[in-house]
């Protein structure tokens, strides 16, 4: 998660209505990187190929075959995971508009535009797993942000993006 927050004190002839005051952009957070990835596919490529060759030498064809499908159903896993990871969210507030666009794996891009004066953020808290749920809600729509955030990012983000929706409307 990046929030790029702006903090300046209010001068109205410094900040255009239509400046951002708020910009963040979510991305779901993937402890494995390119390079530990690299390196759990060439060792289970390696578990893989030596315990093939022995079940293929001693002639036990269909365990071999199994090796092979393990192999493959882990590195299918691995593409799906990372391809979810390319999902993001990018919440930018302004004095005349609150945008969130939301691109998904694939590319393909939605955007829901606010007042953000009609705008309430709504946060959904449980006493003993914190935030389970962020909306914004207003004009008649609802709009989920943040669903894919750990705990810890989805606090922050709360806190900062309530904060900017706060100084937004007391600047009328």
């Amino acid at each position: 998660m990046t929030i790029v927050d702006d903090q300046t004190p209010f001068n109205s002839e410094s900040i255009s209505n239509s400046e951002p005051v708020f910009n963040a952009v979510l991305t779901p957070y993937r402890s494995l990187g390119r390079n530990g990835f690299r390196i759990v596919i060439g060792l289970t490529l390696v578990f893989c190929l030596f315990n093939m060759a022995f079940f293929f030498i001693t002639g036990a064809l269909p365990v071999a075959m199994f090796f092979g499908l393990d192999f493959a159903l882990l590195y299918g896993a691995f593409y799906l995971n990372y391809r979810a990871a390319r999902a993001r969210e990018e919440v930018s507030v302004s004095r005349t508009e609150l945008s969130i666009r939301k691109v998904s794996p694939s590319g393909r891009a939605r955007t829901s535009r606010y007042n953000p004066f009609w705008a309430k953020f709504q946060v959904d808290r449980h006493h003993e797993f914190g935030i389970t749920g962020m909306a914004v809600t207003g004009e008649g729509r609802r709009t989920p942000v943040g669903n894919f955030l750990n705990p810890d990012d989805r606090e922050s983000f709360a806190r900062a993006f309530t904060s900017a929706l706060a100084s937004v409307k007391r600047r009328i």
